[in-house]
């Protein structure tokens, strides 16, 4: 009999099916708890046992299928095809498919063209992430869906990823939150990330089918799909065996494969169990032998406290508790500190219940004669707590710990506390707490991490913790975050790496997270003398071991390490004693009666109508969380002794205007959406339109429900929180029956400060609009006008001469539009002025009454409340005043060089406004950064160092969609504690200076310095060496493949920035550490693009990277056109830039050439030999310049490479479009053009020259409609003509051949990409992008792989928020964008390109 075996080896779950004639004659789901090849071997056996001795052809699938069909020798689909084919052939009349998997999610559209998305870098929303979740609550998957049975209402829980949302859960349950709500929350979560992450843009209708492991087994979660879907979608299919689809189509396809003898193939099999992929990166072991780790124990074992048998002690004791996110902790101490009574273990999501437990157990130890004078409670509880039990004081988590390390080490100057969801580091100088770090926006690397993860293998903790202490190989992890970990660790595991070696990588992992991510420590000296760990974490000897290993030296771990922060609150409780008093806290007899009713109800105080959980205890007093202000709890204060909060004035001040009445609109309605920068130009649009005759609607302000109205229509799952409102707040519009909207991008803002450099907006808000308006269908086909021009706020005489234009069809004249531009200026400065005396005013008040108040700083649309989750009202609640970054910028000016290019409007507001905190003793600042936000990592850097210069804290917050404001609460209490202990003991911290030496480039050195420079294109850099060199600089190009910089750049640039910054610092700060060079005689060259976008901050972060790496003494070189970093010795002569010319077009011939021959050479290797000849003649000719000789070398190049012996063979061509260094630089992109050759394909990529061609063109848009100068005009024509002429030798030779294609002319790509957005989108590579993938599908080439790193701002706009509208005119386009990052799995990046190829061959 014919069978056909489907093997399908997921994340998690190994499923095998048999096929006869389609038929399912054996089927077999499992769970392999990490142990992928030995779970496969035995349910192979078991297969084998059940079918005999048959013959069968045999197709593996799944994300953890390639290594074993490698090692197999077996062929390999890929997940999301297999899934496909069955789907085809037992659902047909699908329409799309759903389906998820242990760490996979993918949504497959079969209407027209096959069109398939899946989940690029996160596990969010996945299996993983319910088993994760669901952990949190004490139970399992099965057991989450019992409880979400029962639910009553949604919570919002982060849908980004598993890690925001164990920040947004763990509080609910510590406030007493029902389970079953959170566990029907959970599973909308995952309904949002999965619509939001992977439709990106494209609605789900019609037929829907749920297939996988979860969607099969948890029928709650399919009913909040079903919810989700109402109205969008016609059926919803759940088909038997759904967690079985891939299987069954991995059997379908292979069918035609060779059969093979099932004994054979097991016997075979048996074999793989201990296999191992050689290339996994290790680190060294952690302890040498037994003895080495007997020595460790012994030393460590000296750190004890001082303890006492609590029935022999009488007297006073003072009670200290720890609710954390994930423990309970309980510490009773005596009058000399000595330890009567602790517990530690897990509050099962059940905290209070968990603590009255606990506190009865010790009441009932409790002698005669001894009393709790005094109780104290800290952690993520603490405020629960303090109400249901009376508890005396509460104290903010880090001081806690302070206390406690104080009291065990008292010259501690470092400690460093690793909890289940958090992490804090606290600097200590003179006795005062000076820096508190904590992780910036959630539990990555910490314990709760570790613990999931060893769950996830069914092995308990410190089993797991245990096997890593000998491992021989540790594996190399990374320090991404913990989803990104995840899927390294999971990769790790589908490669073949023991146990034991993942268990003490990721010990690696978490110290290398908390030194290069939270701390982001250089070098040894920056963590301090006496350094102390603690925290439940670093009970894990591994983990402990792993920070002594990276350090170099020894730490102090106490041996109360996990009870440190209750031991603490205990001490802290001994010094607020009152004499003769008696702790408040419920007796025996009130803790034996104690019960906890909780309910949930909307407030409606006010338009955030918060969702609040009530907590009533038996005194009838309650406890109210969900509240983002004094109304939910009902505890308004008297308002008049509040101090201000201009984060309130500031919305309300925006949004405040009465529009026309319909009678008086003598041209009608038009919309604006609350979003972006109207969070500031909004006066300004409202006064211009209302002058030009209209009546303007708003949108409402902005909620959940907002986002959500806009979440299928999001293409990029990547893009900040604010962006991704503007979406539903366009649909409101659109829904109240506004029939034009006007949503403008505006380029430049209105200049502010004399001395910046420019005055952009940010990418985003740049070009957003034109997201909406290619990814709204109501926008797309007519329902409603979109006027969305580029402009720029810095020209009136422009600006009025464009407004007349966009609204000609309205008979707008130019004249009305004069009225009307400059009405709106004198609003405009009426609004500001009316924000700065508000700004001026506060400050006046806190100087006067010896007040403190907050800068707030963050961008303007951050006054939103939906977007900052009430943390401004948080701060004013604690009795500080609020002020916005813009309310006094204006009081004090920069008079010091900054170290970043002073370029965007918003961000230069914030380096002024903590200039002036950094003056004034009675002002903090708090950054809020939302996440994704790409030049807050440029900005963060720059703020904390300006702050530093007096001595003063910096705090950022990070923020998302999550509203939960514990991780908030904490920042802000411990930036309070410690102005608190300053001003207790007198303090005055030792600023530093805030200087950055410019090394100078002279004439002189050209001959002396050897000049690096960072590698970007290969076959281009060599050639662009020989250049430089023959005028007289001596260059060196940095290796192309070199995985090492960016472990180098980790440690050196802001994590948050993007790839290709770290990459670039990380190769310089490597060369540089070589030895290779000497140092006192090399300088570092680098390109500055002077745009809009982060690459001309690249340089900022060299200077930053290369200070801390301690070679603050190279002089750097910026190649640019808009004169930045100018150097003395380094000159743009003819010579260089011609023969620079002559090196990037031979780069961009060759690359063309080679790649369009070798897929096809008969004889392997002679197209690369081809090209070593010819680039040796491209050499002899950048060196001598010569025209004649260039247009000579191009003929024969060209009829070379065409008469090159091919196979007639025909494969797939791959264009590869995107941002400049990934789709280049083989390290950014992982060898892509290799894998694409190995994978059966031909790899296309633009010439590099384009983007010379594109910035020389972008003038003429400039010109004609930001008030660009005309001199740039006719200086970027020139360039094009010059470039032309070379250029045209090589399109006629092309033109010529049989098997080439010219380059395309740049007015043409232009033209391509004005088929679907505006010319002014400039920022990066901007239009280029679009144009590409245009030219690639109009030259047949249909398969495009859209490469950037991970949250590259110009590429959510032209890259992936132009996938829609360019598979509209091109269906058939087969478009995959891949995100590059140091912590994204390059297996994943591969799956996604056998994704692509899988369609391309069909």
């Amino acid at each position: 009999m014919a069978i056909d075996l489907g093997i399908d080896i997921g994340s998690t779950t190994v499923k095998i099916v048999a096929l006869e004639n389609k038929k399912t004659i054996y089927q077999a789901y499992e769970r392999h708890y990490s142990d992928m090849t030995g779970t496969v071997v035995r349910m192979m056996e078991e297969c084998y046992r059940a079918l005999g001795d048959t013959r069968c052809s045999v197709n593996i699938t799944g994300s953890g299928g390639l290594s074993v069909s490698k090692w197999l020798n077996l062929p390999f689909t890929q997940e999301v095809v297999a899934c496909t084919k069955a789907v085809k052939e037992y659902l047909s009349g699908t329409d799309v498919v759903i389906e998820l998997g242990g760490e996979d999610a993918k949504i497959t559209y079969l209407r027209g063209t096959v069109e398939q998305r899946m989940n690029g870098s996160c596990a969010g929303g996945t299996g993983a992430f319910i088993d994760q979740m669901a952990a949190l609550l004490n139970t399992d998957a099965a057991g989450l869906n019992e409880y979400a049975k029962n639910y009553k209402v949604i919570y919002p829980i982060a849908s980004r990823c598993g890690v925001f949302a164990k920040t947004d859960i763990q509080p609910l349950l510590n406030e007493g939150a029902r389970k079953e709500d959170i566990a029907a929350s959970i599973f909308q979560a995952v309904v949002n990330q999965t619509l939001g992450g992977l439709a990106c843009g494209k609605p789900i209708r019609g037929r829907v089918a749920f297939l996988g492991g979860p969607l099969h087994f948890l029928s709650e979660l399919r009913k909040r799909f079903a919810v989700s879907l109402k109205g969008a979608c016609e059926e919803v299919i759940c088909p038997e065996n759904a967690q079985l689809y891939a299987a069954m189509g991995a059997a379908l396809l292979g069918s035609k494969e060779a059969s093979l003898c099932l004994r054979g193939l097991c016997n075979k099999a048996g074999k793989i169990v201990d296999k191992k992929e050689e290339h996994v990166v290790t680190l060294p072991p952690l302890f040498k032998d037994e003895e080495d780790y007997k020595e460790f124990r012994e030393r460590h074992d000296k750190a004890r406290v001082k303890k006492k048998e609590l029935s022999d002690y009488k007297g006073k004791a003072y009670l200290g508790i720890d609710a954390g996110s994930t423990t309970t902790k309980v510490v009773l101490i005596g009058e000399e500190g000595e330890i009567l009574y602790s517990h530690y273990s897990r509050n099962e999501g059940n905290p209070v219940g968990k603590l009255v437990s606990i506190l009865k157990d010790l009441y009932d130890k409790i002698p005669e004669g001894t009393s709790i004078v005094k109780s104290t409670v800290t952690g993520y509880g603490e405020a629960l707590i303090k109400a249901a039990l009376h508890v005396d004081l509460g104290v903010i988590e880090t001081v806690a710990h302070y206390k406690a390390a104080r009291f065990f080490l008292p010259d501690v100057d470092f400690i460093l506390d690793i909890g289940g969801q958090d992490m804090k580091c606290l600097r200590i100088k003179d006795g005062a707490i000076t820096h508190i770090l904590l992780n910036e926006a959630c539990s990555s690397g910490c314990g709760s991490f570790l613990e999931s993860f060893a769950s996830s293998l069914n092995i308990p903790i410190e089993e797991f913790a245990k096997q890593g202490l000998f491992a021989e190989a540790p594996v190399d992890l990374g320090t991404k975050c913990t989803v990104f970990m995840n899927s390294k660790v999971k990769q790790a595991q589908k490669e073949g790496v023991r146990i034991s070696d993942l268990s003490a990588g990721l010990a690696y992992s978490v110290i290398k997270n908390a030194l290069y991510k939270v701390i982001k420590a250089r070098k040894e000296e920056d963590l301090g003398r006496n350094i102390v760990v603690q925290g439940g974490t670093f009970y894990n000897d591994a983990v402990l071991r792993a920070i002594e290993q990276i350090l170099g030296r020894n730490v102090v771990r106490p041996e109360i390490a996990g009870l440190m922060g209750a031991y603490g609150a205990a001490l802290y409780a001994k010094e607020h004693e009152e004499q003769g008093s008696i702790s408040s806290i419920l007796s025996k007899k009130a803790m034996d009666n104690f019960t906890l009713t909780s309910s949930v109800k909307r407030c409606g105080g006010c338009s955030n109508n918060c969702l609040l959980t009530i907590n009533i205890f038996p005194d009838g007093k309650r406890y109210v969380s969900g509240n983002r202000c004094e109304k939910g709890s009902g505890e308004v204060g008297d308002e008049e002794e509040k101090l201000p909060n201009l984060y309130d004035y500031k919305y309300e001040r925006t949004f405040n205007y009465q529009p026309l009445p319909l009678s008086e609109a003598r041209r009608g309605v038009i919309g604006i959406p609350r979003v972006l920068n109207m969070y500031e130009n909004y006066p300004f649009w409202f006064t211009l339109l209302t002058k030009l005759g209209f009546r303007v609607v708003l949108s409402p302000a902005s909620d959940k429900r907002i986002f959500e109205k806009g979440l299928e229509t999001i293409p990029s799952e990547s893009a900040c929180y604010p962006a991704k409102l503007c979406h539903g707040h366009i649909l409101s519009l659109i829904e109240q029956g506004v029939d034009t909207i006007f949503y403008p991008s505006i380029v430049y803002e209105k200049k502010e400060y004399p001395k910046v450099s420019n005055h952009y907006n940010c990418p985003i808000v740049i070009s957003y609009p034109e997201v909406v308006r290619n990814n709204i269908d109501e926008i797309k086909n007519g329902q409603v006008t979109f006027i969305s021009p580029f402009l720029s706020l810095d020209n009136e005489k422009v600006l009025i001469k464009r407004i007349a234009e966009e609204f000609r069809d309205f008979g707008v004249t130019e004249k009305e539009a004069e009225e009307a531009v400059y009405a709106a200026v004198k609003e405009r400065e009426k609004y500001k002025n009316d924000i700065r005396r508000m700004g001026e005013e506060t400050l006046d008040y806190i100087r006067k009454h010896n007040r403190k108040g907050i800068i707030l700083c963050g961008k303007p649309y951050h006054v939103d409340p939906e977007i900052n989750h009430g943390i401004a009202k948080l701060i004013q609640s604690y009795g500080l005043a609020v002020l916005t970054e813009d309310s006094i910028a204006h009081l004090k000016d920069i008079d010091f060089e900054l170290r970043v290019v002073d370029q965007w409007t918003y961000n230069s507001r914030l380096y002024r406004a903590a200039y002036l905190a950094s003056r004034e003793p009675n002002l903090e600042l708090v950054q809020l950064n939302s996440f994704g936000c790409g030049l807050d990592a440029v900005t963060s850097d720059q703020i904390e160092e300006i702050l530093a210069g007096a001595g003063k804290m910096y705090t950022i917050i990070k923020i998302d969609e999550g509203n939960n404001l514990g991780a908030a609460k904490i920042r802000i209490r411990s930036l309070l504690a410690a102005m608190e202990e300053r001003d207790r003991y007198g303090i005055r911290l030792a600023g530093k200076e805030i200087s950055y030496k410019r090394p100078l480039f002279t004439k002189a050195m050209r001959s002396t310095h050897t000049i690096l420079a960072p590698q970007m294109a290969p076959i281009h850099f060599e050639l662009v060496k020989e250049a430089a060199r023959v005028s007289g600089y001596r260059f060196e190009i940095l290796p192309a493949l070199d995985r090492e910089a960016v472990d180098e750049g980790l440690k050196y640039v802001n994590n948050d920035a993007c790839y290709p910054a770290i990459i670039m610092v990380g190769q310089i700060v490597k060369a540089l550490k070589s030895g290779l060079y000497d140092i006192n005689n090399t300088s570092v060259i680098l390109t500055q693009s002077g745009g809009g976008c982060r690459a001309t901050n690249y340089f900022a972060l060299l200077k930053l990277g290369l200070k801390q790496a301690g070679f603050s003494d190279i002089p750097l070189i910026s190649v640019n056109t808009v004169g930045l970093e100018k150097q003395p010795g380094f000159k743009y002569s003819y010579g260089l830039l011609n023969r620079a010319l002559l090196a990037l077009l031979y780069g961009d011939l060759f690359m063309r050439l080679l790649y369009r021959t070798r897929p096809y050479e008969r004889f392997p290797g002679s197209a690369n030999l081809l090209l070593e000849k010819w680039m040796e003649a491209a050499k002899d000719n950048v060196r001598d310049g010569s025209f004649v000789r260039f247009r000579s070398n191009v003929k024969s190049i060209v009829r070379e490479f065409d008469r090159l012996e091919t196979k007639n063979i025909k494969k797939p061509r791959v264009g590869v479009v995107g941002e400049i260094l990934v789709k280049y630089h083989p390290t950014a992109n992982n060898d892509i053009v290799n894998i694409i050759e190995r994978e059966g394909a031909e790899a296309v990529v633009p010439d590099l020259m384009d983007y010379f061609l594109y910035s020389a063109f972008n003038a003429r848009f400039r010109h004609r409609y930001l008030a660009g100068k005309k001199l740039n005009v006719i200086f970027g024509n020139f360039v094009i003509g010059y470039i032309e002429a070379y250029r045209r030798i090589i399109r006629n030779e092309l033109n010529k051949s049989k098997r080439f294609t010219p380059p395309t002319p740049i007015e043409e790509l232009a033209g391509m990409a004005s088929r679907v957005l505006s010319l002014g989108n400039q920022t990066g590579e901007g239009w280029l992008v679009t144009a590409e993938m245009i030219e690639f599908i109009e030259q047949g080439i249909n398969n495009i792989l859209c490469v950037q790193p991970l949250a590259c701002l110009p590429n959510h706009v032209t890259g992936k928020g132009m996938i829609k509208p360019v598979k509209e005119l091109y269906p058939f386009a087969n478009i995959v964008p891949i995100d590059y990052d140091p912590g994204i799995s390059q297996v994943n990046q591969l799956n996604r390109i056998k994704l692509m190829l899988s369609n391309a061959s069909e």
